[in-house]
């Protein structure tokens, strides 16, 4: 039987790492955490390679004593508590005393620090946690932590890290909550030798809202002020008209600290009631002051989940201080217009002719809708394989436009490949077109059930099809169905997707969550269609997207996709892919309340009837059945 033995202390701290330590982002949080702490009023953090193999935090604060700078890379070594009543009042970011061990059991660290008191300042070099060098060193006041090699001791951590772009997006956003959080400390981020963030450290969080979310934030969002009992509230949320697709722009702290807290993030939403739109959430920067006892940060070592003591008072201060700024606000959306679209332009491999709508070819007089290569960016294109023409169908009776008499056929063509203009493989044949006929000629002879003629009766509200068979009437959601046909598309093998490059590229600037799942979805993300790129400063650049994406919903279409990669990539990577297949077959499909023709529809109509689409990509039905019975007893003739 194994035996019980106590670990080496290499070891253990490696495992006691392991808990703070998570990636680059984790080690430049602890460093800014301690800046200011220290008092520091500037703090510059610079990473390479997303942070793996250089992050270097300096800051002008008290600095570290030299007697004290290797007591200060041991566990459980702080001064910022002293006994166990200071647990009871945490007034100060960090206090564990794990952090610097934590980051020095991992990677290679040099300090360069100095005080105030002392005429020079200590050199310190670390490899592993154990000290290699020490020497004075003539340097300012405060302190230069410089941290090397993450994790280059443990390949086991490693192997788990994403690339340079997602980490240091991930190293980003942990400074720009770290300077939303403090706007009185001046905040510098350079990526690979770039800026990408400096805040101005004048102590107004409009200023730091303005520096780390931009302009557009900013000027969406509406002034808080409240105050609860023995608690205020003061910050900004952004109004109704500006939530996003995603919680990706709410920002809690509470007593100075980034939190993540549910009971916040509830009673901002609740105050937001019947004003936002279904699926979109609202942005903030709020901050929570209470008594230091009335909350318990020692929860979790990333110290970002706490405890209340009365999680009601926190719900109301929030709450009512948010319904406040709404109730208050008196202005009404602007209205915008749009300007010329110039991704609708002619590129280099299209002529005029196709890049014209199918509404605008059908005005010219042509019977028949152009070919799907030849359609821009309305959604009321089909790029779904028809199904072939049916045998028996009754006419088309209630548009003027005669449907072609389908030509003579046998049976088996109804269940033949896709007609030849589609240009991609057809769909798989059932297996006994494939495969030789058995020797018994009585099984192979048996022809498939022919399918009830049906009849295309026209549509009602510009978004149910009516569709007559027999005894019966179906009403078919087109959007619901058109959503279904292009699902399946997309999850063909060897589909690519019919890609415009935009003649003026559209810089988007997700949030920092949002951004980081982006640029870690590259690959999936130019399957279908868009080909993205880091732009610096947490902004991206879209070159090309899908042709049936406005150039105006560009941005949306991308915070969605970043949404549900972020709901479901860590856990199910096959989710998440169907789930960006959702958005993108959403976004493709004609939209109930759009005027299409009897083509179209008809397209829509034939894979419903014919039982390839049954159910949307959500589970919702696209088809309901409306029997004579039913219709004769609502009349009283049954």
């Amino acid at each position: 039987m194994p035996h019980i033995q106590t670990l080496e202390p290499h070891v253990a701290d490696l495992i006691a790492a392991g808990e703070v330590v998570e990636r680059p982002a984790s080690v430049v949080k602890e460093l800014v955490e301690n800046a200011i702490d220290a008092g520091a009023s500037t703090v510059t953090v610079e990473i390479q390679h997303g942070g793996m193999t250089l992050i270097r935090v300096t800051d002008d604060g008290c600095g570290i004593a030299a007697g004290e700078a290797e007591t200060a890379f041991l566990r459980h070594a702080t001064s910022k508590i002293r006994t166990e009543y200071d647990l009871e009042a945490i007034g100060t970011l960090g206090f564990r005393g794990e952090a610097l061990a934590a980051i020095a059991a991992v990677s290679r660290v040099d300090l360069l620090t100095r005080t105030a008191e002392e005429r020079v300042g200590i050199s310190l070099e670390l490899e592993g946690g154990a000290v290699l060098s020490r020497e004075e060193a003539g340097c300012p006041q405060g302190t230069t932590m410089v941290v090397r090699d993450l994790f280059y001791n443990t390949p086991a951590r490693l192997k788990f890290m994403k690339k340079d772009s997602a980490e240091g997006a991930a190293a980003f956003a942990a400074v720009q909550r770290q300077a939303l959080s403090h706007p009185e400390v001046s905040v510098r981020f350079l990526r690979d030798g770039k800026q990408e963030l400096l805040t101005p450290g004048d102590g107004q969080l409009k200023s730091a809202v303005y520096s780390v979310l931009g302009r557009d934030m900013a000027l969406g969002f509406l002034p808080v002020t409240g105050s609860g009992e023995e608690m205020a509230v003061t910050g900004f949320v952004s109004r109704p008209n500006c939530c996003r697709g995603t919680r990706g722009y709410q920002h809690f702290f509470v007593n100075g600290r980034y939190v993540k807290s549910r009971t916040m993030m509830a009673a901002l939403e609740e105050a937001y009631a019947n004003q936002r739109m279904v699926g979109k959430f609202p942005g903030c920067v709020l901050h929570l002051t209470t008594k230091l006892n009335a909350v318990d940060v020692n929860v979790h070592p990333t110290k970002q989940e706490v405890k209340f003591s009365s999680e009601r008072k926190v719900f109301d201060a929030v709450y009512y201080a948010v319904k406040s700024a709404l109730e208050g606000d008196r202005t009404r959306p602007a209205a915008v217009l749009e300007p010329p679209r110039p991704h609708d332009s002619v590129t280099p491999n299209q002529t005029k002719f196709q890049t014209m709508t199918a509404r605008e070819y059908r005005a010219m007089g042509t019977s028949a809708d152009p070919a799907p290569a030849q359609v821009s960016s309305r959604p009321v294109r089909a790029h779904i394989p028809t199904a072939p023409e049916r045998g028996g169908s009754l006419p088309l009776h209630d548009f003027t436009a005669p449907r072609p008499a389908p030509a003579p056929a046998p049976a088996p063509v109804r269940q033949a490949a896709s007609p030849p203009q589609e240009e991609r493989p057809p769909r798989p044949e059932p297996e006994e077109h494939h495969a030789p006929p058995p020797p018994e000629p009585a099984v192979s002879a048996a022809p498939a059930p022919e399918p009830e003629p049906w009849r295309l009766a026209g549509e009602v509200l510009s978004t149910y099809i009516i569709v007559e068979q027999g005894d019966k009437v179906v009403l078919i959601d087109k959007h619901a169905a058109h959503e279904r046909m292009h699902f399946d598309k997309l999850r063909a093998e060897g589909y690519t997707p019919m890609c415009q490059v935009l003649l003026t590229p559209a810089v988007v600037t997700p949030s920092a969550q949002e951004g980081a799942v982006l640029l870690d979805n590259l690959p999936l993300l130019e399957r279908f269609g868009f080909q993205v790129e880091e732009f610096g400063g947490g902004a991206l650049v879209v070159r090309a997207c899908p042709d049936y994406v406005d150039a105006g919903d560009i941005e949306n279409t991308l915070s969605e996709l970043a949404g549900k990669l972020l709901a479901t990539g860590r856990a199910d990577p096959a989710a998440a892919r169907d789930a960006v297949l959702h958005t993108m077959a959403c976004k493709a499909a004609i939209k109930g309340g759009q005027k299409n023709g009897p083509d179209e529809l008809r397209r829509v109509a034939d894979a419903v009837m014919s039982g390839a689409v049954k159910y949307c990509p959500h589970g919702r039905p696209v088809a309901i059945e409306l029997t004579r019975r039913q219709l004769e007893k609502q009349f009283k003739r049954a």
